[in-house]
């Protein structure tokens, strides 16, 4: 779909940039995401000593760091990037005109959706851990974190800020990452966020759809649609 090779975080950066979003894994279209475009190297080669050198798995707190690049669970559920252009009207949308507050009074978010906003607003960014232990999410309490807080990234209330990894003795980093969230707002600032809320969500849809089918033509419509609802 996208037929480029992707060797760098500045190379993901800028297609990022020119097409809108690009969801990190293979998933409903069929040649778009990063897993896809990426060169062999950048997935396969893993790490040297001391994380000297990255790979395509480290990117997501690389552009975060250097604000760069939005990224989080966005599309179906699934990780992704999206631009900073595209980003007040995905937030638009996603919200439907609502920010958390008024969506909790309407009945249209859990009572766990918003102990998590909650407890990251009044805390600052938390590491996944630190909001799990917080808030009982572990044997015998509370069940459903990862539906919680991919449920409120999807809706854009909160994002991901980090990735922080164990350290061994020596000083080497290994592991995954554990996600640091924050609000979506004192992330990447009111402005951002919502300056998009003067439009219609509908619009803010339409928008989207153009912006990324003047770059790649041949994607199907109902397909971005589809991938866009979530």
């Amino acid at each position: 779909m996208i037929g480029t090779d992707i060797r760098n975080r500045g190379d993901l950066v800028e297609l990022v940039n020119e097409i809108g979003f690009l969801p990190f894994f293979s998933g409903r279209i069929e040649g778009f995401s990063l897993e896809e475009n990426v060169s062999y190297e950048a997935w396969y080669q893993g790490r040297w000593k001391g994380r000297v050198h990255w790979d395509a798995w480290d990117w997501k707190g690389e552009v975060l760091q250097n604000r760069e690049l939005v990224y989080g669970k966005f599309f179906e559920k699934k990780a992704g990037f999206i631009s900073l252009e595209l980003w007040p009207d995905f937030c638009n949308y996603r919200r439907d005109g609502y920010d958390f507050d008024a969506r909790f009074d309407d009945g249209l978010a859990s009572y766990k959706d918003k102990g998590v906003v909650d407890f990251v607003t009044d805390s600052g960014a938390l590491l996944t851990r630190e909001i799990k232990d917080a808030l009982n999410y572990k044997k015998g309490g509370n069940k459903g974190f990862e539906t919680v807080i991919t449920r409120l990234q999807m809706e854009t209330y909160v994002v991901p800020a980090n990735f922080e990894y164990s350290v061994r003795k020596n000083g080497d980093e290994y592991g995954w990452g554990n996600c640091r969230y924050d609000i979506a707002e004192r992330f990447w600032g009111d402005k951002l966020c919502r300056s998009a809320y003067k439009r219609d969500p509908e619009e803010s849809l339409e928008r989207i759809i153009k912006h990324i089918r003047k770059v790649l033509p041949k994607m199907e419509e109902d397909e971005v649609r589809a991938v866009l609802r979530g």
